[in-house]
């Protein structure tokens, strides 16, 4: 079973900026499309940014161009580079396989906005 670790959230002011990394275990992660979701309170988790093993990414309406995903096939890593942050981009983020069967989700990290 991989297990997924995510980092890097933390308190920013609205047009701010962070980058999320994300750390994954064992020898499975490169075959896989990974994505970056993310869970605001009392709302479903989203995917916001996935990128496949070659390095090509897609993104959510909401978060195109600010959002930048990429992956480090080598170190098992995958990273978000979020700017231009808004208040509405407040959620715990969290990184997963794309797909129906995403390994157990780790804890996230906390990314909070303020106006």
């Amino acid at each position: 079973q991989v297990q997924l670790v995510e980092s890097g959230g933390g308190l920013v002011q609205a047009g701010g900026s962070l980058r999320l990394s994300c750390a994954a275990s064992g020898n499975l992660f490169t075959i896989y499309i990974m994505g970056w979701y993310r869970q605001a309170p009392g709302k479903q988790r989203e995917l916001v940014a996935e990128v496949t093993s070659s390095g090509i990414t897609k993104y959510a309406d909401s978060v195109k161009g600010r959002f930048t995903i990429s992956r480090d096939n080598a170190k098992n890593t995958v990273d978000l580079q979020m700017n231009s942050l808004k208040p509405e981009d407040t959620a715990v983020y969290y990184c997963n396989r794309k797909g129906i069967s995403p390994w157990i989700w780790g804890q996230g990290t906390q990314v909070t906005v303020s106006s």
